[in-house]
C-alpha cells in the first residue's frame, strides 16, 4: 500500500507527478470539501508537503494527524510552519535552504540596478515616447557605493559577492560577526544605516527580525539612501516605509516581499521612487526543479530510515 502524503502546497508539475507515482498524494486545496477529506484520511497521513507560499501548517493541522512523521517544506523559509508544535509532536521538518540562494541574490542585484540606474523609469520613458523630446535624467552609479547587508548567511554572502564584482563596498549586520568574512561588521542596524548608501535585507523572517527596519533606521539611511528587501515582508514596518518614502526621508526602495502579500499597499504602487516585484526571488524553473527534487529526496530518506538531507533544527 502506498504511503499517504498530504499536500498543502504545490511544486512544479514534474515533481508533483513523481510524488503521485510513488505515493498516495492528496492535494488538499483541490478537494471539493477539504475538511471532509482531511477527516477521512487523517489517520493515513505520514507526511505533509508544504510550501512557503501555501497553506499555513498550524498546530491544529499537526494535531489533527495522529501518524504524522514529517513536514517536507518546498522552500528555504519555514515561517508558515508551527515549528514548536512539530517539536512537541516529535514531527521532523525539512526544507530546501540552499537552492534559491543564487537566484535570490540575483534578484537583490537586479533591484539594486533597477533603483539606482532607474531602469524601470527609463523603460517607461522610451515606451511612452518621451525620448525625442529630450534625454532621460541622470541616474546614480553603483561603483563605489557602500552596501549594508542585514543577514550574512548564504544569500547575504552571495549578494556580497555580486556587489563586490560591481566595485561596491560591503559591510554587514547580523546576530554575530563571522570571522571568515572580509567585510566590516556592525552590531547595530541604525548605526550601519547611517553610514551606507544601500540597506539590503537578506535575513530570516520571524519574531526576532519583525520590523527591524523601522522609522529611525530609515531616517538614518537618509534621503540619498535606498532600501532593498529580498528577505521577508515582516522585516520592514510598512507604515514606517510609507512615511519615509512619501516624505523623502529615503531616496527609494526595491521590494520583492511584503507584509501582506500578494496584497501591496496602493500607496506603494503609486510611488515613482519604488521598484516592486511579485516575490520572484528564487522563482526560476531551474531552482524550483532543484527544490522539488530535494523535497522528494528528503521524503524518500525519511521513509528509508535514513537521516534527512536538509533537516530544520528544532
Amino acid at each position: 500500500m502506498k504511503k499517504t502524503i498530504l499536500a498543502l502546497g504545490t511544486m512544479l508539475p514534474a515533481e508533483m507527478e513523481e510524488l503521485e507515482r510513488d505515493y498516495q498524494l492528496i492535494r488538499l486545496w483541490k478537494e471539493p470539501d477539504p475538511e471532509a477529506t482531511l477527516q477521512k484520511i487523517k489517520s493515513d497521513v505520514q507526511v505533509i508537503l508544504s510550501a512557503f507560499n501555501g497553506m499555513q501548517v498550524t498546530r491544529t493541522i499537526i494535531e489533527e494527524l495522529p501518524n504524522l512523521e514529517l513536514i517536507a517544506q518546498f522552500g528555504a523559509g519555514v515561517n508558515n510552519i508551527d515549528l514548536q508544535s512539530a517539536k512537541d509532536r516529535m514531527v521532523a521538518v525539512s526544507s530546501t535552504p540552499d537552492t534559491p540562494m543564487n537566484d535570490t541574490a540575483d534578484t537583490a542585484m537586479s533591484l539594486i540596478l533597477a533603483t539606482l540606474r532607474r531602469i524601470v523609469e527609463a523603460d517607461v520613458f522610451v515606451r511612452i515616447g518621451k525620448w525625442p523630446a529630450g534625454g532621460f535624467p541622470a541616474a546614480t552609479t553603483l561603483t563605489g557605493k557602500k552596501v549594508g547587508i542585514i543577514g550574512m548567511g548564504r544569500i547575504g554572502q552571495a549578494i556580497a559577492r555580486r556587489c563586490t564584482a560591481f566595485e561596491m563596498e560591503v559591510v554587514y549586520q547580523g546576530p554575530s560577526r563571522k570571522a571568515d568574512l572580509p567585510y566590516d561588521y556592525y552590531d547595530n542596524i541604525e548605526k550601519m544605516a547611517s553610514e551606507v548608501d544601500l540597506l539590503v535585507c537578506s535575513c530570516i523572517g520571524g519574531a526576532e527580525t519583525h520590523h527591524i527596519i523601522n522609522l529611525p533606521v530609515l531616517k538614518a539611511l537618509g534621503s540619498k539612501g535606498t532600501l532593498i528587501n529580498v528577505a521577508r515582508g515582516t522585516v520592514v514596518d510598512t507604515e514606517s516605509l510609507l512615511i519615509a518614502l512619501s516624505n523623502r526621508y529615503i531616496g527609494g526602495a526595491g521590494l520583492d516581499v511584503y507584509e501582506n502579500e500578494p496584497h501591496v499597499p496602493e500607496a506603494l504602487i503609486s510611488m515613482d521612487n519604488v521598484v516592486l516585484l511579485p516575490h520572484i526571488g528564487g522563482n526560476t524553473a531551474e531552482t524550483k526543479t532543484a527544490m522539488g527534487k530535494l523535497v522528494i529526496a528528503n521524503i524518500k530518506a525519511h521513509f528509508n530510515g535514513e537521516p534527512l538531507i536538509t533537516p530544520v533544527a528544532a
